[in-house]
């Protein structure tokens, strides 16, 4: 995704942006500032495009940040009308325009970027002011008249940003993890349905990358489904760790100006608008200088991510080849793979989620870091912390929809090459050893590593065993361990084993 400005910024030398169009004067504490005469956003949001031009990503590129600081401010509105300390016409207008944003209206103008300093302040202010414009628009003023409908006084009644940030966070991580969930539900479905296309495929099973036993290729992309559906319960169990808001804490958790009441109004009212299990923190000052939560999800989704990218390593490595490689499946060709080499196909699916594998873990180090970093009664860097989760949790429901759609669903059985390795496999021999021993199964193991006959061709040349029985104990579901019976033929010892 990419955030293209809608207005042309050039710094000035006095720190400020000279704009092309017309333009308002706005003022705060510090001064007068400039602002273009149709934007939503204020002087507080002027001041921190001036300030932080660091990523050239706006936090707009997350929508589900937007809409999780226009449902907070809405639910926060809501709960103000109910204990009465807002005007009911005014509380009724937050709802209607909060409405709007969530419906994808004014995302573009949540201009600050996604890295700042103050803790969200910027991000909090720059949402005040485009609601509050918005409503001085629906009332007939003018955008910046704001004795009208005021930013702080009427949109941030009862709030401060260190709750209502760090609770906006918990609820747009929640939205987007829900999305995760989705896809990771799906991929695992699709590996699911690969399994049972490949139930009776059978294949050498490996560790340490040397010969081990038969399995199925059944099995081992049902292994991949079981993974995928173990990250999906520890994933979903985070929801509710997010649900545990500080709304009504306000600047350290003592709740100054906020009325008694509103800290459960407020979450209450958040509970009902998004359906997620909102609770208030039992310790408001705790919970605002706390960002365990924030490091539980990032860890467990560096969990997730480091499974699937083990995963992605296989299917890069049983697809290798296909002539000089192990060459056991075939991944969907998706692009020409080489400038020089024609006809070169590369696994650039499974690569691409490597690559998102790494941001992830390289995010979690950012998030342990940002969390250890926090002093006091507030963390001052839950700006990055978010980006690097928020950034994280789309780039891995994004990677889990490439690899099923352009990669797993298109996955084939190279049934040739896989048929030729089982039956010449050292491996096969482990199931014969209860019938002919383990010397004479070693003994098997080394003529058919010397030679290109299979395990079968050898025993019954070998006078060890009739070519039925040997085919019998050589199936594919006793070999892989899916015969319900595997002990029904009895094991009959040569006469030099006894």
């Amino acid at each position: 995704m990419t955030d293209t400005p809608q207005y042309k910024l050039d710094p000035a030398p006095q720190g400020e942006h000279h704009y092309a169009g017309p333009t308002r004067l706005e003022r705060d504490s510090l001064g007068e500032l400039p602002v273009p005469a149709d934007a939503y956003w204020g002087i507080h949001t002027e001041r921190a495009l001036i300030n932080f031009p660091i990523t050239g990503r706006s936090i707009s590129v997350y929508s589900d940040l937007v809409n999780a600081l226009a449902v907070v401010k809405q639910a926060c509105a809501r709960a103000n009308r109910e204990i009465g300390v807002l005007d009911p016409d005014k509380a009724d207008l937050i709802d209607r325009v909060c409405i709007r944003i969530r419906g994808g209206e004014l995302h573009d103008q949540f201009k600050v970027g996604v890295i700042q300093g103050g803790a969200g302040t910027s991000t909090n202010m720059n949402t005040n002011e485009v609601i509050a414009n918005a409503c001085l628009v629906e009332l007939g003023h003018q955008k910046g008249q704001y004795e009208h409908f005021h930013p702080i006084d009427d949109v941030n009644r009862s709030q401060s940003t260190n709750d209502t940030y760090p609770t906006s966070i918990k609820v747009a991580m929640a939205f987007t993890l829900r999305r995760l969930l989705d896809e990771l539900a799906r991929l695992a479905d699709a590996f699911d349905r690969k399994a049972v296309e490949f139930r009776d495929v059978l294949k050498v099973g490996r560790t340490q990358l040397q010969d081990a036993v038969p399995m199925t290729l059944g099995q081992e992309f049902r292994g991949f489904a079981v993974t995928l559906r173990e990250d999906y319960d520890r994933l979903e169990e985070t929801i509710k760790w997010l649900g545990e808001v500080n709304l009504g804490a306000t600047a350290i958790g003592t709740g100054i100006t906020a009325d008694p009441r509103y800290a459960e109004a407020a979450s209450r009212h958040l509970a009902e608008l998004t359906g997620l299990p909102i609770v208030p923190a039992a310790d408001l000052i705790e919970a605002t200088s706390d960002t365990g939560v924030f490091m539980l999800v990032s860890g467990t989704l560096k969990r997730a991510a480091v499974k699937l990218s083990k995963i992605c390593n296989d299917l890069r490595l049983l697809s290798s080849g296909p002539q000089a490689g192990f060459g056991e499946i075939f991944l969907p060709a998706k692009q020409a793979g080489s400038s020089i080499m024609p006809g070169k196909v590369n696994p650039v699916i499974p690569e691409v989620v490597n690559q998102v594998a790494f941001a992830v873990i390289g995010s979690d180090a950012t998030v342990t870091a940002a969390s250890e970093a926090g002093q006091l009664q507030l963390n001052a860097f839950e700006p990055v912390i978010a980006h690097s989760i928020l950034q994280s949790l789309h780039w891995m429901t994004q990677a889990c929809l490439t690899l099923r759609v352009n990669c797993v669903d298109g996955i084939e059985a190279n049934h040739e090459r896989l048929d030729l390795m089982v039956g010449s496999s050292v491996g096969v021999v482990t199931a014969l050893t209860p019938y002919l021993g383990y010397a004479a199964s070693a003994q098997l193991a080394k003529e058919a590593l010397t030679g290109h006959k299979s395990i079968a061709d050898l025993v019954v040349e070998a006078g060890l065993m009739e070519r039925e029985r040997v085919e019998k104990l050589l199936e594919p579901a006793r070999l892989s361990g899916l015969h319900p019976a595997t002990a029904a033929i009895p094991v009959i010892l040569p006469d030099d084993e006894g």
